[in-house]
């Protein structure tokens, strides 16, 4: 009799016995349908034996749903190490890791791929022939500097079926089975002196494991020096993984590695279909994709041969899962780069703390990238003292000033505010009253456009009434800017001009940022209004004036990170400034033109910032000079996460050496969707103290009857800790 040990995705810290079916051999890693109460799940087999602690009588069967292991050795030693590193149970871990359409109790087909190349026909064929027919004569265009695309690729593109059949019934492009030969297209650029030696220095580690931290000021040619390293990468035959940290940055990051690697991209993210993603998640294991590009959850694809890892925005909170399984993208891909001894890069113009830690204790190797390409300069930062000042929306006279004067010269200016609405409260100036969400403890947003007031926390939804429900005056007062009444003020002073809003609200169709980014980089004079969307890894040559609204809050910050935070967003931003050949500048609306922050990154760079934050963590044992994990706890009462918590700490005793607990700690936002949450916060020296910590601590937590109207949950390494 065999049995399987299986992972089943549920909250219990164990794995369970099953009876192995009776046809065919079962392996690790392969997906199995199992009876789990009174459900089906879809598990995931960790090993076989010939015994169980439970009498035979009482194991249920399970239903093979695989041929062969869907996830690899590689991926199941990862989901061990982080289910244990984590403090989470294995068999979400590893559900965590499939595709959503592997989630579901389906046998995993794998989809045969044809691959569109281009007929002798249509490789003679100019566009202009097509003249009458501009969808297909880009296509016909696209695939003569292409050497063969996938449906999927095409339809990432733009190119829906409807074009691919046009040319086909054409002649001019037709299907093969087989994927075209690697090899390379487009130019690669002169690369400086900074350039080629990153490149050598990492293309010298291939086929071991070196993490690297490439530290490159805004537009200094850090994806340049990306796509020469999986160049090489791809002519030892290896394949390699990128990370990015917006699906945002999707299409644009497309292109350039689509223009320079044809035919050989998969992407990864989560606006793509349930199907697309799983063939790419396919292409990738088999080897048929070459390069991969996604965002966080892409580090868990099956690779044949991996040998190169980057991730660009290292420091960008984006890589941490903040619920449920509460990963580290940009940690587990270093996890990974030793499993598969290979290069790692942590590629930021703003490291994060952790990462400048670890170069400057020699476990990195730190490279610097301090000058722009080409013939650009560094922006012109200037403060703008706001106090006293008359402002419209938020916007001083000297900023619309600056904006007409960009206007006039036909250049495009970025305004950067990093909140989304009309504005972030509403108030009766005649009672005072205040508009605030039913199931948090916040203010509602306004948003004009759809006339309503939304919580940001729960999403909570009320149409907005032209009167206080009080007093019932009509003398309502929007409190402060969002980007749209942003919007609404610029449309008002340049009629003439576009005015482009990008955020949350405006992107969330699947065509919305390809379009609006097709439409700034024409060049044309425009204006563009947005949140920190904008503020990652954008290109656009004829921004030569950012202003920046609002910086102020994050400057007071009561959480240790917000120095850290507030410096990395004003480098990123104000790096969005005269990226090309024209001068840029940044104006930096503040109340507080004397913060020691603000000074600092203007006089002395973000590096020395960074230094200074360093020095001032170590002066108060702060990570990275000591590690923390935090158990939250949230429930239909504060008293009752208090208590859960309080139990938990006292079973934990003294840690000692070292270590501590503090708390439990109500949240800055306590009630947050009718529910109250509390925080037990674990911090130790060294990590394994912590862990040791951390475990007796959760181990006593799992014994506590909590009931339904209690959740917790366990954060290793967190970014904010209530």
């Amino acid at each position: 009799m065999t049995i399987l040990d299986v992972a089943v995705p549920c909250p219990l810290r164990r794995s369970f016995d099953y009876l192995a079916p009776d046809s065919g051999e079962m392996k690790a890693g392969m997906r199995v349908l199992v009876p789990f109460g009174n459900r089906r799940l879809v598990g995931v087999v960790l090993g076989c034996k010939d015994h169980s602690e439970l009498p035979a009588h009482k194991l249920k069967a399970a239903t093979a749903l695989d041929n062969t292991p869907t996830l690899n050795r590689e991926l199941m030693k990862l989901a061990r190490w982080a289910a244990a590193y984590y403090h989470h149970p294995i068999g979400e871990v590893l559900q965590q890791m499939l595709p959503v359409r592997l989630r579901r109790e389906k046998a995993a087909q794998e989809k045969s791929h044809s691959y569109f190349v281009l007929t002798d026909a249509g490789r003679s064929t100019k566009g202009d022939e097509l003249a009458r027919a501009p969808r297909q004569a880009a296509l016909l265009d696209w695939l003569q500097h292409q050497q063969g695309a996938t449906r999927d690729a095409l339809k990432q593109n733009g190119y829906d079926y409807g074009v691919i059949k046009a040319l086909r019934d054409k002649g001019l492009i037709t299907s093969v089975q087989e994927p075209p030969a690697h090899y390379t297209s487009g130019e690669p650029l002169t690369l400086n002196a900074e350039q080629r030696k990153a490149v050598d220095a990492i293309a010298a580690e291939l086929n071991r494991f070196q993490p690297t931290l490439l530290e490159g000021v805004t537009g200094s040619g850090k994806t340049e020096v990306y796509l020469q390293l999986i160049a090489r990468c791809l002519d030892a035959g290896q394949q390699a993984l990128v990370l990015i940290p917006e699906i945002g940055l999707t299409p644009q990051t497309l292109k350039r590695f689509e223009q320079r690697f044809p035919g050989q991209i998969s992407v990864l993210h989560s606006g793509l279909a349930d199907g697309e993603r799983l063939s790419d998640w396919q292409r990738a294991g088999s080897g048929a994709s070459q390069v991969v590009i996604g965002t966080r959850s892409a580090i868990f694809t099956p690779f044949r041969q991996l040998g190169l890892i980057i991730i660009d925005e290292e420091h960008d909170a984006s890589y941490k899962q903040q619920d449920g399984f509460r990963y580290s993208a940009r940690d587990i891909a270093v996890k990974r780069a030793a499993d598969n001894h290979c290069p790692v890069v942590l590629g930021s113009a703003t490291p994060s703390l952790e990462s400048l830690y670890n170069a400057q204790a020699g476990k990195y190797l730190h490279l610097q990238l301090r000058t722009r390409a080409g013939n650009a300069k560094p922006p012109a930062v200037k403060l703008l003292d706001i106090r006293n000042s008359a402002l419209d929306s938020g916007l001083g006279e000297a900023s619309l000033n600056a904006i007409a004067d960009t206007l006039a010269k036909k250049e495009q200016a970025l305004i950067f505010l990093n909140r989304r609405g009309f504005s972030p409260a509403l108030q009766c100036h005649c009672c005072g009253w205040l508009a605030q969400c039913d199931n948090c403890d916040v203010s509602l947003t306004v948003h004009i456009g759809r006339r309503e007031l939304r919580c940001h926390h729960c999403d909570a939804k009320k149409p907005l009434a032209p009167h206080c429900p009080q007093c019932h005056n009509s003398e309502l007062q929007f409190k402060g800017p969002g980007t749209e009444r942003l919007e609404h003020c610029l449309k008002r002073h340049f009629a003439d001009t576009p005015v482009m809003r990008i955020d949350r609200d405006t992107t969330a169709g699947k065509a919305a940022m390809p379009r609006m980014v097709k439409q700034i980089n024409s060049g044309e004079p425009c204006l563009l209004v947005g949140t920190q969307m904008l503020a990652k890894g954008h290109h656009f040559p004829n921004v030569t004036l950012v202003v920046m609204v609002d910086i102020d809050g994050g400057l007071f910050s009561a959480d240790f990170r917000g120095g850290e935070r507030s410096g990395q967003l004003l480098t990123q931003v104000a790096g969005r400034a005269g990226r090309a050949n024209k001068p840029g500048t940044v104006l930096i609306q503040t109340h507080a033109p004397d913060h020691p922050i603000l000074n600092a990154l203007i006089n002395h760079g973000y590096p020395a910032f960074a230094n200074s934050l360093l020095q001032e963590r170590s002066t108060l044992g702060l990570p990275p000079y000591s590690h923390v994990a935090v158990i939250r706890a949230d429930a239909t009462t504060l008293a009752a996460a208090d208590d859960f918590l309080r139990q938990v700490r006292e079973a934990a005793g003294m840690p000692g050496n070292g270590a501590q607990l503090m708390g439990p700690l109500p949240a800055p936002v306590t009630r947050k969707a009718n529910r109250y949450r509390s925080s037990l916060i674990l911090i130790a020296d060294n990590r394994k103290q912590l862990h040791r910590l951390l475990q007796h601590a959760r181990q006593y937590a799992d014994t506590l009857k909590t009931g339904h109207t209690l959740r917790w949950s366990v954060d290793v390494d967190p970014l904010d800790w209530f």
